[in-house]
């Protein structure tokens, strides 16, 4: 059986990020901000399934982030997402991605089997440890304040879901996490038996569990000079337990036909309309629980969290969007997801435009 499609050939993968939540990644009062209904997630599925976009991956979210827009305080969940959207379309890779903590093993198991199903092995799963403190408290739960703990229970988790899916017999489980499970047995397993799975990791922990188990590792790309040696650090600790790691970051586009037009919309989109309040509440949630951003550089980049949720940004005309994909490429990324404002309104000129450079280059 061949690979699954994210997992086959050597292109620089383009996904989209974060449509199922109001806003997109731009939290902003502008009135053209991206509204995250079903019917124009479905749109705009459509729409890059005909282009030959890879794949679209989704934030799961409980609670938004406050100021006057609540910052993805509307989301659509995600396991139930992914399902609509992998039968309505034909070769996008989509991901659902599921909080480890709220979600139990033995039915994410039988959730990720039946969509991938549904996709004929188009499925993926995004895997999330825990950083969110409001959120967990908005679930009645405790998030660990240890790493070690985090990524542990995670990894039983996994290694759990594993299990079932590799079983053609009933078994019991009895561990540190997930005790007295007694005559379990799953069935279907995904199409080929697994998905690909991503992983976002900053701590030492976090790393560990990404390269022992994860197909992607999704990282920030702010400072292309350090992207280049954690990615090789990266892709040298998968190779020694003998695995194959890619690095995934995200990207905000704003692609315009001169580099005047797409400034200007950058100014109006966060000079006269940013929700300052609700990045700000973003920046000091990740500061305080998260290690996926460098901390020394969060500060630094308030900017851009306004306007991409701190994506690497591609601004100004598509010769200078795709030369700047072209160095995520050459610094040894793997790909990158996309965001804009509104993606049904900006992404067919992406489409129509970068996607011929980018082919051109010959990493598409």
């Amino acid at each position: 059986m061949t690979d699954a499609p994210m997992l086959s050939g050597d292109r620089f993968r383009l996904g989209t990020f974060s449509t199922n939540c109001s806003s997109g990644m731009t939290p902003t009062q502008a009135a053209d901000r991206w509204v995250n209904s079903w019917d124009n997630n479905l749109t705009l599925a459509h729409m890059l399934d005909e282009a030959g976009i890879d794949f679209m991956l989704p934030i799961a979210r409980w609670i938004g982030y406050g100021g006057p827009t609540d910052f993805h305080g509307g989301v659509l969940e995600t396991m139930t997402w992914a399902a609509g959207l992998l039968a309505s379309t034909r070769n996008l890779t989509i991901f659902a991605t599921i909080h480890a903590s709220a979600n139990h093993p033995v039915v994410v198991a039988k959730q990720i089997a039946t969509i991938d199903q549904i996709g004929h092995g188009r499925a993926g799963l995004n895997i999330v440890a825990g950083w969110n403190k409001p959120e967990y408290q908005a679930l009645g739960l405790t998030l660990p304040d240890d790493h070690e703990t985090r990524y542990g229970y995670a990894q039983e988790w996994y290694n759990l879901i594993r299990k079932i899916w590799a079983s053609d017999k009933h078994f019991d489980w009895d561990g540190t996490y997930f005790k007295g499970i007694k005559g379990l047995k799953g069935d279907p397993a995904p199409v080929r038996g697994a998905v690909p799975v991503i992983n976002a990791a900053g701590s030492p922990q976090g790393r560990e569990f990404a390269t022992d188990n994860a197909d992607f590792l999704f990282t920030p790309a702010i400072d292309l000079a350090r992207s280049k040696e954690e990615i090789a650090a990266l892709k040298a600790q998968a190779a020694a337990k003998k695995r194959k790691v890619g690095v995934l970051t995200f990207s905000h586009v704003v692609c315009r036909p001169t580099e005047k037009e797409a400034q200007d919309y950058v100014r109006h989109i966060v000079d006269d309309n940013a929700d300052w309040e609700a990045t700000d509440n973003l920046i000091r949630l990740q500061l305080a629980h998260a290690l996926s951003f460098p901390h020394d550089l969060l500060t630094q980049i308030r900017y851009g969290f306004a306007l991409g949720h701190g994506g690497f940004p591609l601004i100004g005309t598509p010769d200078q969007v795709a030369a700047g994909l072209i160095r995520l490429h050459e610094t040894g990324f793997a790909g990158t997801t996309l965001s804009f404002v509104d993606y049904i309104k900006e992404f067919p000129y992406f489409r129509d435009e970068v996607l011929p450079r980018l082919a051109r280059a010959g990493i598409r």
